[in-house]
This record gives structure tokens, C-alpha cells and sequence, in this order.
């Protein structure tokens, strides 16, 4: 199973909206400074483990690569709803990256499971 390019685009839009997002923080507050920096990580690794999936030699390796993906993916949503519940950063474009999250979780989670399938 190979990932399209549609959906690596759309990854590493995802991580360059976290980018964005991340440099407007206020990062004067210290919770907002570590939770941003948590948020950096794990969006832009979103983007990282799509590229190795979409170059994985078999469907358990392919599963394996998007496994990570889903779990930075959902590690970024957490931060995004501490940045938003706990921290007060509001705005279209913390709902933007949820929506996405969600979204992402969602299309990735059902592809992993075909690709599991498959491999029984």
C-alpha cells in the first residue's frame, strides 16, 4: 500500500499550519512556551512519519509507520486542547488544527485497518 501524494501534501500542511500557529503563541507564559514546544514536535512529526510510510517496503511496515503517525497525531490534539482549555488560546486557528487532527486521526486509523486486512 502506498500513500498518495494528496495525502503527504496534506500532512505537511498540517505540520506547516502547527508551525504557524506555534510562532504566534505568547510565549512569555511559560505553560504556553512547554506546551507549544510539545505541540511542535509532535505535529511536525506527523508530516515525518507520512514521507516513511509512503516509502515502506510492506503493509506491516506501512502499518507500523502510520501507527506513529496516529499516535503524534492524537499527542497533538492534546496539546492543542490544554493550549485551548487551560492556557486560553482561542481562535479559528487552534479549531482549524483540531478539525484537521480529527480528521487526519479518522482517515489514517481507517487505512491502517484495510491494511491489516490484508495482511491476514
Amino acid at each position: 500500500m502506498r500513500l498518495s501524494g494528496e495525502l503527504r501534501e496534506r500532512t505537511k500542511k498540517y505540520a506547516s499550519s502547527v508551525i504557524g500557529f506555534y510562532v504566534k503563541l505568547p510565549m512569555k507564559r511559560e505553560e504556553v512556551r512547554v506546551l507549544g514546544k510539545q505541540l511542535l514536535r509532535s505535529g511536525t512529526s506527523v508530516a515525518a512519519h507520512a514521507r516513511e510510510a509512503s516509502r515502506a517496503r510492506s503493509d506491516s511496515e506501512f502499518c507500523s509507520k502510520l501507527d506513529g503517525l496516529l499516535q503524534e497525531a492524537d499527542e497533538s490534539q492534546l496539546w492543542l486542547e490544554l493550549l485551548r482549555d487551560d492556557c486560553g488560546i482561542a481562535g479559528e486557528q487552534v479549531h482549524h488544527l483540531l478539525r484537521e487532527s480529527d480528521e487526519l486521526l479518522a482517515l489514517f486509523t481507517t487505512m491502517v485497518a484495510k491494511a491489516r486486512k490484508r495482511e491476514v
